[in-house]
This record gives C-alpha cells, sequence and structure tokens, in this order.
C-alpha cells in the first residue's frame, strides 16, 4: 500500500524543530536510503560515556496538595544543590528539563561518586535553616557504554534508555541504580556496595550501590 500523505524529509526543516540537529537528520536521512552504512554511523556519532540520569521526587504531590510555583521552587532548590556536585565531579554535559537532570561523565566512577555526594548534600540542606516545609529528595540511574552523541543531551541508545528508566521511574528517594555494564565498570569498588535487584516485573538486571564507608 502506497503512503497517501506528503513526508517530513529535509533534513534543514526537521533540524528546525531541535530533535536532532541538521546534520545528524541528514546523516539518518542517507542512512534510510542506503547511502550511508550502520558502520559509518556508528562510526560518525558513537562515543563512550558514563550517563547519569536523576529525577526529583513529590514534585505531583507538591503541585497538587500546596502550588505549582512551590514545586518549582522546590526544583530551583534542588539544582542549587545537586549542579556544584556535578560540575565537581568532572561532567562534560549537564542538562536540566523540569526536575530531571541529565549529566555526562568520561568515567563511570566519577558518575557514581557525584551520585552519592549528590545524596549527602541534599540530606544537609534539608536538615538546614534553608530547606523549604516540603524538602526534595533525588532518585539517580547510571549507565555506562557507547551512545550516540546526538541530540541535546548528547547520548542516546540503550544504555542512555536504562540510565533514564532506572533514575526516572525505578530509583526511590536517596536511591542510586546502576546497569549492568555501568556495575562491570565499577566492580572492584571496596567503598561501594552493589545489590543485585530482582524484581519480577524488571525488564533488565540493575544493581543498587551504596557507600560502604
Amino acid at each position: 500500500m502506497t503512503y497517501p500523505h506528503d513526508l517530513l524529509d529535509d533534513a534543514r526543516t526537521l533540524g528546525s524543530f531541535e530533535g536532532w540537529s541538521e546534520d545528524v537528520y541528514r546523516d539518518f536521512l542517507r542512512l534510510q536510503r542506503g547511502a550511508m552504512s550502520e558502520a559509518e554511523f556508528s562510526e560518525k556519532y558513537h562515543w563512550e560515556r558514563a550517563v547519569l540520569s536523576m529525577d526529583m521526587t513529590g514534585l505531583t504531590a507538591s503541585a497538587m496538595r500546596r502550588s505549582e510555583l512551590d514545586s518549582l521552587l522546590r526544583i530551583v532548590d534542588a539544582q542549587k544543590v545537586c549542579l556544584p556536585v556535578l560540575q565537581d565531579y568532572g561532567a562534560e554535559l549537564i542538562r536540566c528539563f523540569a526536575d530531571d537532570i541529565v549529566a555526562l561523565f568520561a568515567d563511570p566512577h566519577a558518575a557514581v561518586d557525584a551520585a552519592l555526594e549528590t545524596h549527602r548534600r541534599i540530606r544537609l540542606f534539608n536538615d538546614s535553616d534553608l530547606s523549604s516545609e516540603h524538602p526534595t529528595h533525588c532518585c539517580v540511574g547510571i549507565g555506562f557504554g557507547r551512545v550516540f552523541a546526538i541530540g541535546p543531551n548528547l547520548a542516546q541508545g540503550d544504555e542512555m534508555n536504562r540510565a533514564s528508566k532506572l533514575g526516572e521511574d525505578i530509583a526511590r528517594a536517596n536511591e542510586t541504580l546502576v546497569t549492568e555494564r555501568a556495575f562491570a565498570a565499577l566492580d572492584g569498588r571496596e567503598d561501594l556496595i552493589f545489590e543485585h535487584q530482582d524484581q519480577d516485573d524488571q525488564i533488565f538486571p540493575f544493581y543498587r550501590v551504596t557507600s560502604n564507608l
């Protein structure tokens, strides 16, 4: 059956919507036409990075029970605490959207250290006189491996998907969860405790990380 409508296949127009850049769309279209191989695309865009995906807890409930502005101010407080930590631990890229933060690290050890330090500083902030009446906690997912350096986060692919699933949907307040590949890269860290998670409904294996110090 022939598709009866026009398709948008102009790289410049597609890029104007800021999903990917014009160059990336051009290469995707070349890939679809057979003018570029999957190997060539991977060689051009793949890189190895640790992906840290952070979410903040309780914002929906805060907006419903208190006010929308209250929930936004809680995001501001969390960013004021978390972003300096990510910078201190060498994040190459940091992106914020609503109550989510994505950070990329060249080293998975730096990523997990940043996550644990973030939880520690959030606890200190929440115990201080600067905290709001209903403080925010953070949940973190970390992946490590080859991802495509495309899109606003310069990280798309399986490990990005898994890190996002862990950080946004599975991890609870003050938890850091890591993928199998991240665990393999971190194996041997005597200062960390890894607990394999085996929930019946999980779609891939992952580990909970805590400090052994």
